[in-house]
Parts: structure tokens; sequence; C-alpha cells
């Protein structure tokens, strides 16, 4: 979930949920909407706050719907206090540093502008003319579509979600193949992260829709939570078979990964980068042992611990392949059972490999 760009750190989620359908603020402010009155509503109860008051009425009332729906019809500000639970002000007017920069003409908006930029709170703009829903807070501001057109648009990006995650599936049965052959190239494995990173981008941006359809959402979320069962960890465990840096953990990639924009994450040299490689076009080439992390992460009641342990005992998927079960046995957490369990999974998994690749192979022809 993308964070705001502010001193206190508040997520996205908290703030656009805070006015998301199903929430009490949200049914108020809809009725403000419908009712064309407009509104400034500041959710602070901070001193800062307080010092750009001026008049008004001091209520400190539980907050209901109904109730801003009626103090929305006097002009001034309304205060709610930081977690939107009771109403503190209302009619008060607000007296923002008029040099704070703002790029909004009307009155109210430009003084939401400049209080959000001051204090750090959180202020919502009700346009009365343009039938508008605005956030401001610090340098962000984030206009509220219409539900519909957030549905539209969560549902066009299940779609691309499901298109995406098709050809990391593929990319990531190429990989498991040349893994097995011991072809794996710093290139295979570059492709393979950009393909997961572009994937969990989208994916982000879906999670931003359900929080702004809040109740509205579930469905979404539920066919989200779906496409991501199986691919979720994918990418974090390719990063563990091949990260070459023993400065950085698998998960401190990952999040660096992360924070590459997305024509930043179309260049394979800026993640080769990142894994620890040299970044010229010539490292892309050179044969990469994989350490089979994400393999044996495939064969069923397998721990993590038993995976580190029979990784720091063979070094690699090579080594591993040519263990006997005795070789197996004798490392901590694997009996003759579980080792007997992990030599076939290893064999099923490579005959499948095998298979998928002629498979491919076939329709390339077909094609």
């Amino acid at each position: 979930m993308r964070y705001l760009p502010d001193s206190h750190r508040t997520t996205y989620a908290d703030i656009v949920g805070m006015v998301a359908p199903g929430s009490e603020l949200h049914e108020g402010l809809e009725n403000i909407l419908r009712a064309k009155t407009g509104a400034l509503i500041l959710v602070s109860d901070s001193e800062e706050v307080i010092g750009l008051m001026e008049g008004g009425f001091h209520i400190d009332t539980p907050f209901t719907p109904a109730a801003l729906y009626e103090l929305a019809k006097m002009d001034g500000a309304i205060i709610l206090s930081t977690d939107g639970k009771r109403i503190l002000y209302a009619n008060t007017q607000l007296h923002p540093d008029p040099s704070i920069p703002s790029s909004e003409t009307g009155t109210r908006h430009r003084t939401a502008e400049r209080v959000a930029k001051q204090t750090g709170a959180l202020v919502i703009s009700i346009s009365q003319r343009r039938n508008l829903i605005t956030l401001y807070k610090d340098d962000w501001k984030y206009v509220i579509k219409d539900v519909s057109v957030t549905l539209a648009k969560a549902n066009q990006a299940l779609q691309t979600l499901e298109k995406y995650r098709t050809v990391l599936l593929e990319a990531l049965a190429d990989l498991t193949a040349m893994e097995f052959e011991d072809t794996v190239t710093l290139y295979d494995i570059c492709v393979v992260i950009q393909k997961d990173q572009l994937l969990n981008k989208i994916a982000d941006e879906i999670e931003n829709y359900i929080t702004e359809l809040g109740t509205e959402g579930r469905l979404v979320e539920m066919q989200l939570v779906e496409l991501m069962a199986d691919v979720q960890d994918q990418g974090l465990l390719v990063i563990e078979d091949y990260l070459d840096d023993n400065t950085k953990t698998s998960k401190d990639v990952f999040e660096e990964l992360r924070k590459l924009t997305s024509e930043e994450i179309v260049e394979l040299t800026s993640i080769a980068k990142i894994l620890g490689y040299s970044g010229s076009m010539n490292a892309l080439e050179q044969t990469v042992p994989s350490r089979g992390i994400r393999l044996l992460s495939k064969i069923p009641r397998l721990p993590k611990n038993v995976i580190n342990n029979i990784v720091d005992a063979f070094g690699g998927l090579n080594q591993l392949l040519d263990a006997t079960i005795d070789d197996l046995d004798d490392i901590e957490g694997i009996g003759e059972v579980r080792a007997r369990a992990i030599q076939e999974g290893l064999r099923r998994l490579k005959s499948h490999a095998v298979l998928e690749k002629q498979k491919g192979a076939v329709a390339q022809l077909a094609d």
C-alpha cells in the first residue's frame, strides 16, 4: 500500500478508508453532496489547528452523519476529532498563512489546501458548484470518484492482472526447466523478477481501488486474493535463490525493487544491480546457479527452517539433485521418510517442467 508524503507516515488506506462507502463519514459527505450545500471539514484536534480557528461554536458531540449534514448548512468550517468520532466545532473560520502557495481558485478549496499544508491535517472540501469531494493532506490532493467509476477501473485492472499472472506463471515454468538443466542466466532471472514486480504494481493499484470502494469492494478483494494466491511470494523466492549481496536480505531487495517506477523496472540492468551483480549488458548473459529455495518450497510439508538447512548443507540446486537419501538424512530436521519425499518431490517437479517445456515447443510450432 502506498504512503502519503507526510511526517506522520499516515497510510493511504487510513485516509481514504475513513471516507470510503460503508463509513459514517462517507454517508455524511454524500448527504452534503446531494444537498449541494458545500462544506469544509477539518479532521484534527491538534493545537496548531485550534490556533487557526476564529469564532464558531464549541459542540464536542459524538459524530453522526445527520449532525454533519445539518451543521454543513452553515457557512463556516466543521472541526472533527483526529479519529473522526466526535464533532468538536462548527461554523468556525480558518485563517491559514496566506503566503502558502495554492493552486486552487475557489475560496473553500484554497483554504483547505493551505490548512493541509500548514498543519499536516486531513481537510475535506465539498464543492457546492462542481459536486466534488476533495481530500487534502500536506502536499497531497485526492478527488473522490463516483463508486461506479472506481468499480469499472478496478474490474479493468483485474483483467490486466489476470493477463500478467499468466505471463508470470509461464516465465516461472521456463525458469524451473532451466534450473534443472543448469542453464539459467542473469537475464532470465531479471525477466522473471521484472514480470513479478509489474504484477505487484497492478495488485497495489487494485488494493487502492478496494480501499476507495469500502464495503462496495468486497467482490473485487475476493478476486484479487484468488488471482494472487499462487504467485504472491514467487518473486521473493526467486530473489532468495539468486541474491548476490551479503549485505542485504531478500526482503530488503524486494522492497528496493518495489520502489522502482514502471519505467525503471523495464531496465533489466537496474534489477541486476539491486541483486548485487554488475549492471553491464554482458553480465546479463552469465550463467547463475540456483540455491533451490523456490523449488524446495513447492514440496509439501517442508518447513522453512528445514529448507534453509538443506541449502546451507548443499550450497546449490545442482549439488542437491546429486544428493543421496543418506546425504539428506544427515541434515538436521530430515529423516529417511522426509528425505525420500524430497527426492520424489524434486523428480515430480523436473518431470512437470520437462512436460511444460515440450508443450510450449509444440505450441510455438503450431503458431
